[in-house]
């Protein structure tokens, strides 16, 4: 986001406070590696996902992998009516895309297909999903698994140990998606407890919110006296870890962690 200047008072998010995204040839590397282990299992890889904008990322990623031979093609599914209208609309607006996709088109055609690739819209093609064998990824929504096709999709194989969960953005304290990245070994699916046996994979840097360094670099990029800075959208843990670098970096200004329902005079 572009800094202002002349601030006395700001409001800053701390999602990741205290966290650090990895970088983009890490990302890369590491997305191969997952997807190819579950591919030597025969496994299912599963990846909550935001419908618009987190869905279009991936798949922008995943095809520029298969195209740069880190990945062999795989069957790879799209299961979020709203996600694939989604990404519909994305391939006919490229034009107002960043420059890195635009670019791609040249490249490769459809940035946001690859051999393998299907978008489900029916609910019975969703459901066949739940009978497909071999090696898959699928990809559905909602992104923190609170609701939408996800559920049934971690419903049926959060139980395998081959299986890979892979966690592509922020989930908030005490959703399923939460639940699950911080390592819960049961969980309630619909419902029904579930024995959390499939691997937990986490990959932060396909997220929009800014990671520590990177709120800092913004934070230094504000002009004026910044006399007071409440931090919000964060979890106590993570705005207190970016509390302390800005109690250092800002001491002459007070820095505090906002509060529900609190009143500011200003």
């Amino acid at each position: 986001a572009d800094a202002c200047s002349d601030v006395d008072y700001l409001i800053m998010e701390s999602t990741y406070g205290g966290r650090k995204h990895e970088d983009a040839a890490h990302t890369s590397d590491h997305i191969c590696d997952i997807i190819n282990r579950a591919r030597r299992r025969g496994a299912h890889v599963i990846i909550p996902s935001f419908a618009v904008e987190r869905t279009q990322q991936l798949l922008f990623k995943l095809d520029q992998l298969v195209h740069e031979g880190c990945l062999k093609p795989i069957p790879t599914y799209v299961d979020s009516p709203l996600a694939v209208r989604a990404t519909e609309i994305f391939r006919l607006h490229l034009e107002d895309l960043r420059e890195e996709v635009r670019n791609a088109v040249f490249m490769r055609d459809d940035p946001f297909g690859f051999e393998g690739l299907r978008l489900v819209r029916s609910v019975d093609e969703s459901k066949s999903l739940n009978l497909m064998k071999g090696p898959a990824v699928i990809i559905s929504a909602s992104g923190m698994a609170e609701s939408g096709r996800i559920l049934h999709h971690l419903r049926n194989n959060v139980e395998n140990e081959r299986n890979i969960l892979l966690f592509v953005g922020y989930c908030a304290e005490n959703t399923l998606g939460w639940k699950l990245r911080e390592g819960h070994k049961h969980v309630s699916i619909l419902g029904d407890e579930f024995q959390v046996n499939a691997d937990i994979e986490i990959l932060d840097s396909f997220s929009g919110h800014a990671d520590h360094d990177e709120l800092l670099g913004w934070f230094d990029r504000v002009q004026g006296p910044k006399k007071r800075v409440f931090l919000v959208h964060g979890e106590p843990e993570r705005s207190s870890a970016l509390k302390a670098a800005l109690d250092v970096k800002h001491a002459e200004g007070n820095v505090e962690v906002a509060v529900m329902g609190q009143q500011v005079e200003l």
